[in-house]
């Protein structure tokens, strides 16, 4: 499945991709604050494309044919949390140098309307750190409204606290 908006293309991850992933991802400013420890090589990065990457409904996003970030639905039991049934939760990430151009936003969007309408979801939730503004930010302007405070446990094994939004059909 290709989806399209104005700016983007959202598709599938490919293998090829990787060396793009890891230049994105060994950022120590994206991972960590969506709960993944950065990159260390293009092998972490090939082994991530083929299996949490290889979900359906997880894309690639591309901007003038360049690898920005990646936007997905995850669905029980492969999210982070149950949400009940006919559920999903979105995840979303961007390169930094991508930040504050409201890409994830655009990319959101067609997704959203795509679980609505043809993926029998009826509610989606999405959670950020508490300390995450920007992505605060993403899932207001989605029109998302707050579910729940939550404490979670990161890739190192420590807690913290995360904000649960959701957003109904």
């Amino acid at each position: 499945m290709i989806l399209k908006t104005t700016n983007l293309i959202l598709r599938p991850w490919q293998i090829e991709d990787a060396e793009y992933l890891y230049n994105l991802a060994k950022n120590p400013k994206i991972g960590p604050i969506a709960g993944w420890p950065p990159h260390e090589s293009v092998e972490d990065s090939l082994n991530i494309i083929k299996t949490v990457f290889s979900k359906k409904e997880t894309y690639a996003i591309i901007l003038d044919n360049i690898l920005i970030g990646c936007v997905g639905l995850l669905f029980h039991p492969d999210c982070n949390h149950y949400w009940g049934d006919n559920s999903a939760e979105l995840g979303y990430w961007i390169g930094e140098e991508y930040w504050g151009r409201g890409y994830t936003v655009e990319a959101s969007k067609v997704l959203i309307k795509r679980a609505f309408d043809n993926l029998n979801v009826n509610q989606i939730y999405a959670t950020y750190r508490a300390e995450n503004t920007q992505s605060k930010r993403v899932l207001e302007k989605l029109n998302f409204k707050y579910f729940d405070n939550l404490i979670n446990v990161d890739y190192s094994g420590i807690e913290f606290s995360e904000i649960a939004m959701v957003l109904k059909k």
